[in-house]
């Protein structure tokens, strides 16, 4: 599985075509399918490309919501 550290996720921004993908406790998933990332931000308050552990804490849903896109990867650091 492919790893990534915190510098390289962030090219995944979802944004000027780019793949969108955030991490969660370590690992890393494409959302750039979702509705909800469209170019790279979710609700207007998360971007693609960074670890959003912390912030899925404060969620209106679970980590559940995770299992619906495919894991690209882990996070390394």
């Amino acid at each position: 599985m492919r790893k990534f550290t915190r510098e390289e996720l962030k090219k995944y921004d979802g944004k000027n075509g780019r793949p969108a993908y955030i991490a969660y406790k370590g690992k890393v998933y494409d959302v750039s399918d979702s509705h909800l990332w469209h170019n790279g931000e979710h609700w207007g308050e998360h971007s693609a490309g960074q670890d959003l552990t912390e912030d899925l804490k404060f969620a209106p849903h679970g980590e559940e919501v995770l299992d619906r896109f495919p894991i690209v990867g882990e996070l390394t650091d």
